[in-house]
C-alpha cells in the first residue's frame, strides 16, 4: 500500500503559486509529493497553469512551458523585472471596478511587464480564476466577486529568485517532452478531455485538447520513459484515459475538489487518475 504522506524538501522557500488555476495542483503536492524522485536532473512541465508542483519542488534546472503565451509572458516578466510588475498590480488594486475591470480587459498592453500585471489583475479578480478566450484568442471571462488584488502572501523577489533557474517555452507540449532526457523529471496535467461526450471538461476541453492530444500525449510519454525520464502525471479518471495507459506506467486514484461552480452546494469532489514511473 502506498503511504500519502507529504515529503519534506529542506532548504527551500515557502513560494506559494502566485495564480489561481482551474485544476491547480496544490492539493497534490500535499498528499503525493512522494511520487516524485529525490533526486533527478532536470524538471519539465508542458502544462504550466499555476505551477503549484514546480514551487513545492523549486528544482535547480527546469523548462516551463505552455501554448498560452499570456501565461508564459507573466512567468518571464515576474523573473526579470518582478519589481515593477508589482508596480503595475498595485495600480490595478486602487482603480479596480467593475468598470475598470472590463476596460482593462478590453486593453492592449505593449511592454512585457504591464501585460503580465494585466494576465495576473484578471486572475486575481474574474470569475473563479478561470482563463477563457474567444475564437479571436480574447480573455472573455466575467468579472468576480473577489477584489484583492494586491494579496499580503505576494513574494514577488523571492518567485522571481526561484524562476531565475528556469527556461520558459511557449510551445506545445511533445516539443518539450521529447526534450527530456536521462534522469530528467516530467510533470504532466492536461486538460482533461476523455474519449466520449459525458465528461464534464468535454464542451470547454475539446477544441483545446482533443483526443488525438491525449494519444499523442502519451505516445510522448511513453518514449520520454523509455529514455530514461521520470515520469508523474495527472489525468481524468475515466476508462478511455485508464486503458490507454495500462501497463506502461504505475498508477493511482486520487480525489480532489472542484472549486469552478459558482455555488458551494453544487461543488463536487472528483476523481484523478495519477500515473507515475515506478521506483
Amino acid at each position: 500500500m502506498i503511504k500519502l504522506n507529504k515529503k519534506i524538501i529542506p532548504n527551500k522557500q515557502c513560494v506559494e503559486p502566485f495564480l489561481s488555476w482551474a485544476g491547480g495542483k496544490r492539493w497534490f503536492v500535499q498528499k503525493y509529493s512522494h511520487l516524485f524522485p529525490d533526486n533527478y536532473d532536470r524538471y519539465i512541465e508542458p502544462f504550466l497553469g499555476s505551477g503549484a508542483v514546480y514551487f513545492h519542488l523549486q528544482p535547480k534546472k527546469a523548462i516551463l512551458g505552455d501554448l498560452n503565451s499570456d501565461l508564459i509572458s507573466a512567468y518571464k516578466a515576474l523573473k526579470e523585472n518582478h519589481k515593477l510588475v508589482y508596480r503595475y498590480l498595485r495600480d490595478h488594486h486602487r482603480n479596480h471596478s467593475e468598470e475598470y475591470y472590463y476596460k482593462i480587459r478590453g486593453s492592449n498592453l505593449k511592454s512585457l511587464e504591464s501585460r503580465a500585471a494585466k494576465f495576473i489583475y484578471l486572475n486575481r479578480t474574474c470569475w473563479n480564476g478561470l482563463y477563457r478566450v474567444n475564437l479571436k484568442g480574447q480573455f472573455n471571462v466575467p468579472i468576480g466577486t473577489k477584489k484583492n488584488v494586491v494579496r499580503d502572501g505576494d513574494c514577488f523577489d523571492e518567485i522571481s529568485s526561484v524562476l531565475r533557474k528556469t527556461k520558459f517555452l511557449n510551445k506545445d507540449f511533445e516539443d518539450l517532452i521529447d526534450m527530456a532526457g536521462e534522469g530528467d523529471l516530467i510533470f504532466s496535467d492536461p486538460p482533461y478531455t476523455v474519449r466520449h461526450n459525458y465528461n464534464g471538461f468535454i464542451n470547454y476541453n475539446e477544441k483545446l485538447f482533443s483526443w488525438y492530444d491525449q494519444q499523442r500525449l502519451f505516445y510522448a510519454l511513453k518514449r520520454a520513459q523509455k529514455r530514461g525520464a521520470y515520469i508523474v502525471g495527472t489525468n481524468a479518471y475515466h476508462k478511455s484515459i485508464r486503458d490507454l495507459y495500462r501497463g506502461e506506467f504505475g498508477s493511482l486514484k486520487a480525489s480532489r475538489s472542484s472549486s469552478i461552480s459558482s455555488k458551494v452546494e453544487s461543488r463536487k469532489t472528483f476523481e484523478e487518475f495519477v500515473i507515475f514511473t515506478e521506483k
